[in-house]
């Protein structure tokens, strides 16, 4: 039986947020088991070109296997019933955001969600900052 963390990465539309988060895991992170979910074949094939360890794609796919996720990334769009240009299903926001895995959200301000203090920060440094939260996360859950 595998005991690695499964991180589960959620992305939409051309999945750049979810290769970068995936690619970075990859070279950050060697015993976790990093699972691309994309809502759409592009957002999948760029999170599987960046090296995701499985990876599957729709509505149903994400409603599924988000139930096997230790830790769930993604843009904070993922918790938003039709957001990234309705990709974001409100079945699929409604499984991600009701989950009791833990959910590292990066603040995008592509589906109409401001958050103040977030907008002084570029899309880089906002992955970096999501990217160190779940290492600390492995590390004090003995997952590192």
């Amino acid at each position: 039986m595998n005991n690695k963390t499964i991180i589960v990465v959620i992305d939409a539309q051309g999945g750049g947020l979810g290769k970068a988060l995936v690619e970075k895991l990859k070279g950050m992170i060697s015993n976790a088991s990093i699972l691309a979910l994309g809502t759409n074949a592009v957002a999948t094939s760029a999170m599987k070109k960046a090296g995701a360890d499985q990876y599957a794609t729709g509505e149903n796919a994400i409603i599924f296997n988000v139930k096997r996720a230790d830790i769930i990334v993604g843009g904070i769009g993922i918790i938003s019933a039709n957001s990234m240009m309705g990709e974001i299903t409100p079945k699929i926001a409604e499984t991600v955001s009701s989950s009791s895995d833990i959910k590292v959200l990066i603040p995008v301000g592509k589906c109409n969600i401001c958050i103040p203090g977030t907008e002084k920060y570029t899309i880089q440094e906002l992955i970096d900052d999501a990217l160190k939260n779940i290492v600390n996360i492995l590390y004090k859950s003995g997952g590192v």
